[in-house]
């Protein structure tokens, strides 16, 4: 193997061909069921968050990568809910990136993808304000599972295992790290301000 290679590039051509498969219907249903079970997890441990979500209740947000979709729908509790089919998005987010490499590559640097947004510019701004200022923390729900001392070590080995991709994504990734951060963060022709 290529010392210079990332170890990602397989994955890339892997999912290219599996991505013309389309996974069985109620298997796409489960996964959004335990994806939105998730969300609002993470959403239930700041207050702030949901009263954000609870003025936008009703609202659809309509999310899109690849093939990929999911249609969320805010609560009255300021919570996610799958949005009921047929009904028009109030806002479409769609990741531009289409590589899978990329996207992690992204995720690795701490960059944001690059998305085209369309729709309501305020539902736009309240999820901003949830994806830059809600944070999960691992650490503290295996706590509640598994004790204190025993989560704080799996932790550190965690983020010890996310410094080392990012060195090495650092190291060995895109050719002008610089310019592919600029490019994920320049706004996308037709996209609408989110503030």
């Amino acid at each position: 193997m290529d010392p210079t290679k990332s170890p990602f590039s397989l994955f890339d051509g892997i999912f290219d061909k599996l991505g013309s498969l389309q996974p069985p219907r109620w298997m796409q249903d489960e996964a959004q069921h335990r994806l939105v079970l998730l969300l609002n997890h993470v959403l239930q441990q700041e207050p702030e968050a949901m009263s954000r979500l609870a003025r936008q209740k009703s609202r659809i947000a309509l999310l899109q990568w690849r093939k990929f979709t999911l249609r969320l729908q805010a609560t009255p509790a300021g919570l996610l809910d799958i949005a009921p089919e047929g009904q028009v998005p109030d806002l479409t987010l769609t990741i531009t990136e289409e590589s899978p490499l990329s996207l992690a590559q992204a995720a690795l640097r701490g960059d944001k993808p690059a998305v085209r947004i369309e729709g309501d510019v305020q539902f736009a701004a309240e999820i901003n304000w949830l994806v830059d200022h809600v944070r999960w923390d691992l650490e503290e729900d295996l706590a509640r599972i598994i004790g204190d001392t025993p989560a704080h070590y799996v932790g550190s080995a965690a983020r010890r295992v996310a410094e080392a991709l990012r060195g090495f994504v650092a190291r060995r990734g895109a050719p002008d790290a610089s310019a592919a951060a600029t490019a994920a963060a320049a706004p996308m022709p037709g996209d609408r301000p989110t503030h």
